[in-house]
């Protein structure tokens, strides 16, 4: 049954976590994820769990012992930001290859530099090819629903990978919104224990972990990890609709808002979605045709479905809130772009760089671009296809 709370996303990341009763969280803290493990650290003070809790030196050692963990088959988590994520980075790797389902919670921050502790991708996007699963959330519960399927979507037996559920620093991360908590045993016979066909610590089938690959076995087994990755796709589904017929809370890889006979459309990501989906009713209050697609699922990325989402639209934008350095686009256009590359009738598709290091996303902001794409739509000019939204006009003297 569930229950009404009001909670920062921070706390329900580490209530969820309570709920499922991990084997290990080691732990290392960073702003603004360091609320996690605080949290936590006092559930087990209080005998609330009984979890190994591990301080540990560094972020990179933090997810090294959660390896470690998966490896002897324990259900291991973690959480962190920023240059705590960039720190990680070898290990991201090694935990995608090794096929171990440690489950990361990110609170996304800016990257340096210059220094900033505030919300965009850049950290997050920076390792999408990492071999993690990544999960997007708007709000508060989203994120605690993330948790709640995480731990399923990752130990399923046909994927068998590491997943990052994703939150926006201080927007989710610190901001107390209403949520429905679920019932502690509910939450428990949902997830279930984890228990790993193979694992170093099971006598009867002894084995290596990480061995090295040599020319004849690499590719294999990166082609086996990509397969993982695209079953992950149906797996994420499935575990959605199990979620929703339990707790009655609906998800998909994609969310279409307002899309059945959108002309102009936003392709975006987290929070700034529910700002954007205010302007879509608005501008739709105005008779204008406008919809949003808000992406949950990044990897594995839903290319068929945002594809299939935007057949009907004559000018898109996608909403970048990290800075891909390419010269032509961020990763989420980039995606995108790849993703309609072969309709016969694409849609115009501009990027739009917002929100880098926390600059603010507003529903005026929202309507700017819809007029722009209502410009392409008339005139079938699109005119910049990259473009920066907010920042300030240099001055030339």
């Amino acid at each position: 049954m569930s229950t009404r709370d009001r909670l920062s996303g921070n706390e329900a990341i580490a209530t969820a976590m309570r709920q499922i009763n991990p084997d290990v969280f080691a732990m290392f803290p960073i702003t603004p994820s360091t609320e996690i493990p605080q949290y936590f650290a006092q559930y087990v003070a209080d005998g609330r769990v009984d979890t190994e809790f591990i301080c540990v030196e560094s972020e990179h050692s933090s997810l090294s012992a959660c390896l470690g963990a998966e490896a002897a088959g324990c259900r291991a988590v973690t959480a962190t930001s920023s240059a705590g994520l960039s720190f990680m980075n070898e290990v991201l790797y090694v935990a995608g290859s090794l096929r171990l389902p440690v489950v990361l919670a990110v609170a996304c921050r800016a990257l340096t530099g210059p220094i900033n502790i505030n919300h965009d991708y850049s950290d997050s996007m920076a390792e999408r090819d990492s071999g993690f699963i990544q999960l997007y959330a708007e709000n508060n519960q989203e994120v605690y629903d993330n948790y709640l399927m995480a731990h399923r979507i990752a130990e399923h037996k046909d994927v068998r990978l590491p997943l990052m559920v994703c939150e926006d620093g201080f927007i989710t991360s610190h901001a107390i919104e209403n949520i429905e908590l679920e019932d502690d045993d509910a939450v428990k016979r949902f997830v279930g224990e984890y228990h790993p066909e193979n694992y170093l610590l099971k006598a009867e089938n002894p084995l290596a972990v990480g061995p090295y690959g040599v020319s004849g076995y690499y590719m294999e087994a990166r082609v086996a990890q990509a397969q993982a990755m695209i079953n992950a796709k149906q797996v994420i589904l499935d575990v959605a609709e199990d979620f929703y017929n339990t707790f009655g809370r609906k998800y998909g890889l994609i969310e279409e808002y307002r899309m059945d006979d959108a002309e102009l459309a936003m392709v975006i990501m987290g929070s700034s979605a529910g700002t954007a989906k205010a302007a879509v009713d608005n501008l739709r209050a105005k008779g204008i045709k406008a919809g949003l697609i808000k992406v949950r699922v990044f990897r594995p990325f839903p290319a068929e479905e945002i594809a299939k989402a935007l057949s009907g639209c004559k000018a898109v934008a996608v909403m970048d809130k990290s800075e891909g350095f390419s010269a032509c686009g961020g990763p989420l256009f980039a995606e995108t772009a790849g993703a309609i590359i072969n309709m016969d009738n694409r849609p115009k598709l501009i990027d739009i760089v917002y929100g880098l290091g926390g600059r603010d996303y507003t529903v005026d902001t929202a309507y700017t671009v819809y007029d722009r794409l209502a410009d392409i739509a008339r005139t079938g000019e699109t005119g910049p296809v990259y473009v920066h939204l907010g920042q300030r006009e240099r001055m030339e003297k």
